[in-house]
């Protein structure tokens, strides 16, 4: 019934917008991005090439994104859409109808896996879109990289003419996200402990990527309550483990990690999951964000 709603309602925002795939004419290409960790791979690759929107606000949930006529529009327009699918089913149903030039669904570059948890209590996942898939697949620099390959085609396809440009940019990039992969590989190799505790299950794919262990409180919906039996769970796990820390995230209320803090006498810090940029941030872009969090982690887990 959810996706029927959405569909429709892509539909009424066509008509309004009354859009077709109308050849923008700055000469740059134009695109248009799910969420913050896309935009930042085409940005970096495109440069002053391509005008990038995404369709998700700063500080907006992301999971949650509801779009106006006018994206819908912009959708239509664009020469490239890149999303993850099943993540924002609005963006799905808005790109089946709207039809852009060219659409990448990164999760045919990455496929999701299975949500990583540590316990078969109900928080696991019951209530998400992506039915106990984890879609946080930027979370993994290298997965990064292997996005990054795709949409550089996609751009040449579209560009052909600034191919050595754009494939240039991407070297840089992957360098970047290359030398990202081996901190986190370095400086989380000798540790105290590898578990960490954060308020919902967005870092599966770091975690396996780094030899850690999520432990969530809650699912995948960072809005999620946990139930007073996996509350109970966590205060255990983190008293067998010697976990110092309790993470939240910048887009959600600390109150749930505050509250079991201080019922263990444990601190509370940021961890990431880079949905978006906001002044609260702890950076400016993807790079900076990652290295605040490997920071977060090496200080929670005492890493050598």
């Amino acid at each position: 019934m959810r996706n029927r709603a959405v569909a429709c309602a892509v539909g009424v925002a066509l008509a309004l917008a009354g859009c077709g795939n109308i050849e923008p004419d700055d000469g740059r290409v134009h695109v248009v991005v799910g969420l913050y960790p896309l935009a930042f791979l085409v940005e970096r690759i495109g440069g002053d090439l391509v005008d990038v929107e995404n369709l998700t606000k700063p500080g907006a949930e992301p999971h949650d994104l509801e779009l106006t006529a006018q994206q819908v529009g912009h959708i239509a327009k664009a020469h490239l859409a890149v999303y993850e699918a099943t993540l924002q089913p609005a963006v799905d149903a808005a790109i089946a109808e709207a039809k852009p030039a060219h659409a990448l669904d990164v999760t045919t570059i990455v496929p999701l896996q299975p949500l990583a948890t540590d316990s078969d209590d109900e928080h696991a996942d019951e209530e998400a879109d992506t039915h106990g898939l984890d879609p946080h697949i930027w979370l993994s620099p290298l997965h990064m990289v292997e996005i990054a390959v795709a949409i550089t085609d996609q751009l040449v396809a579209i560009d052909p003419e600034h191919e050595h440009t754009y494939v240039a940019n991407r070297m840089i990039l992957v360098g970047d996200l290359t030398n990202l992969d081996g901190s986190y590989f370095s400086e989380l190799r000798q540790c105290e402990r590898t578990d960490f505790i954060t308020t919902h299950a967005a870092f599966g794919y770091l975690a396996q990527r780094y030899g850690l262990t999520q432990v969530p409180i809650a699912g995948l919906s960072p809005d999620a309550e946990p139930s007073p039996d996996r509350v109970a769970e966590i205060h255990k796990i983190a008293q067998d483990t010697g976990i110092t820390t309790i993470f939240f995230e910048t887009l959600a209320s600390p109150a749930l990690a505050a509250t079991i803090a201080e019922d263990l006498g444990l601190r509370t810090d940021v961890l990431d999951p880079l949905e978006g940029i906001t002044d609260d941030s702890r950076g400016t872009d993807y790079l900076s964000v990652m290295y605040a969090n490997l920071q977060a982690l090496k200080e929670a887990n005492g890493c050598q």
